[in-house]
This record gives structure tokens, sequence and C-alpha cells, in this order.
């Protein structure tokens, strides 16, 4: 997956650098965002293959943010996976409302497995 780009957007830096150190040793280059405003204008300029959005956020929340992206032309296309800890159904509902790859519950999901569907979203 040489030349590939994921975008991670979560506020906690240490789930970040985890999820970062994951995909950066499989070769996968890694756009890191602590709010929900600054991955939006990651994901303008850099057009990942992926994004991992978190729901809670400083700034601005994930699925604002997502909203954001999608009112771009590239951005209505864009492979979004949204990471988070949130699993009640109006936001797992809003998340398949704006398209979303994946919806993945980081304390049940393995950091292996978020690459690997992550992999399997970006292929889609």
């Amino acid at each position: 997956m040489a030349n590939t780009v994921v975008l991670i957007v979560e506020d906690d830096e240490s789930i970040l650098e985890l999820y970062a150190t994951a995909f950066i040793q499989i070769g996968i280059k890694v756009l890191k965002a602590n709010n929900g405003l600054k991955g939006v204008e990651l994901a303008l300029k850099h057009h990942p293959d992926a994004i991992l959005m978190d729901i809670m956020m400083p700034i601005m929340p994930g699925h604002e943010a997502v909203k954001k992206i999608r009112l771009d032309p590239w951005g209505k296309d864009a492979k979004v996976i949204f990471l988070t800890n949130m699993s009640d159904a109006e936001n797992v509902f809003l998340a398949v409302k704006q398209g979303s790859e994946e919806y993945i519950i980081k304390a049940n999901t393995p950091v292996k497995e978020v690459v690997n569907q992550t992999r399997m979203a970006m292929r889609a």
C-alpha cells in the first residue's frame, strides 16, 4: 500500500499515537489531527485514502467535521470510518446517514482489527 495515506482525527494523544504507530509499521503514511476542524483542513488539503474520525472532540465534533468534508467535491466520496466509543443508536444512525464505511467501537476492537478494516475500506 505504498503512498497510502490515512488521516486520524482523535483528541486523545495516546490513542492517536497508538493507531498512528500501527499504520506506520505497515508502511501507511499518517496525518494526525487532534480536533475536528483540523481534521477537515487536513482532509481537504491532502485527500487521504481513508479518514478515521472520532466523534467527541474539541472545537468541532466528528459528525460536524464529516458534514463539512462531504460538502467538498472530493469529500463527497471520501472513505470515512468512525472510530469512537459512542455506541448509542443516534450516533450510529448519523454515521450511516453520512455514508461512513465502518463504525468501529474503540473499546471493543483491537488495533490490528482497526488497521485491517481500514485497509479493506480503502480497497472497496
